[in-house]
């Protein structure tokens, strides 16, 4: 068996390379315990790469910033079996501000657009907080505004199931997957930047079930199979901040504690099927750039 994982940000990203690098090894090294051997883009052309290297391949798997997602996952989704979040599903979470305005209107809770004074101004596409700062400047072109949510930073690491016929995906009815709770490490700098530092997993929290449900209800109004990972700002309620239909850093944590393998979860949830549960041991802690360290 073959399997192609598609990581763009480390031939193609310095900016994000690290964080890309180690969540690619935490997947080629479960594909490969799971008996697949890896193959993954060189240095060339990203989609050129993707064209020649998937029809080899029994499973193809995307990873890269989320206004990439939909032409490269689309080529895998004609070329092998993809065990990623859908094309067009991915496109839809991939333009933030469309994504909350969808989960709104399904009851949903989102930070409100803020017209006026100090609040968070974010592109409209973009990852790992990139260009997400406390402003009362006003939004440049691509990009928009948003009521600041003093709480906690948390995300919910989920995997849909669907499952993929020749002409078709369609859902089995099957609830999101939890792999885990996890706390993530957000700064502020003096000019109102946000920084992600990395975060801690698994959390158990006094609210655990307002939590993943919140999750698994934005997961499934976004249609998002395979791994997704749900950005939560606590408060007097759960706000979502963002909905990433990709593998996120906090795999790397999550990898650490899980005795199942990531790969075999995978590729289970994309025909249907996998566990109801994962079992976690253990508490660590991980940074921006995926490094692990046991708590």
């Amino acid at each position: 068996m073959r399997a192609l994982i598609a990581e763009y940000t480390v031939a193609h990203d310095p900016a994000l390379a690290p964080e890309g690098a180690a969540m690619l090894a935490v997947l080629r090294g479960s594909f490969e315990r799971c008996g697949y051997e890896v193959v993954y883009p060189g240095s060339g052309d990203f989609l050129a790469e993707i064209t020649r290297l998937a029809p080899q391949c029994d499973v193809g798997l995307v990873i890269a910033p989320d206004h990439l997602l939909f032409s490269y996952t689309s080529a895998i989704e004609r070329l092998t079996h993809n065990i990623g979040c859908g094309s067009m599903n991915a496109a839809i979470c991939a333009n933030k501000r469309r994504s909350a305005a969808i989960l709104s209107r399904n009851g949903i809770a989102v930070p409100e657009e803020a017209a006026g004074g100090l609040r968070v101004v974010k592109p409209e596409q973009g990852c790992a907080a990139q260009g997400v700062r406390l402003t009362d400047e006003e939004p440049g072109p691509g990009e928009f505004t948003q009521q600041f949510i003093d709480g906690e930073h948390l995300s919910v690491s989920l995997v849909g199931s669907r499952v993929v016929g020749d002409a078709c995906a369609y859902y089995t009815g099957k609830p999101p997957l939890l792999l885990a709770v996890n706390r993530q490490h957000i700064s502020v700098d003096d000019r109102g930047h946000f920084h992600y530092l990395g975060g801690e997993t698994p959390v158990i929290h006094p609210r655990q079930d307002e939590l993943v449900g919140t999750a698994v209800r934005a997961m499934n109004v976004l249609g998002c199979q395979g791994y997704a990972g749900i950005d939560i700002v606590l408060a007097d309620r759960p706000y979502v901040v963002d909905v990433n239909p990709r593998i996120t850093t906090s795999i790397v944590g999550i990898a650490a504690c899980m005795e199942e393998e990531i790969a075999d979860i995978l590729v289970a949830a994309s025909k249907g099927g996998g566990p109801e549960t994962v079992h976690l041991s253990g508490h660590v802690r991980f940074d921006s750039q995926g490094r692990v360290e046991r708590l």
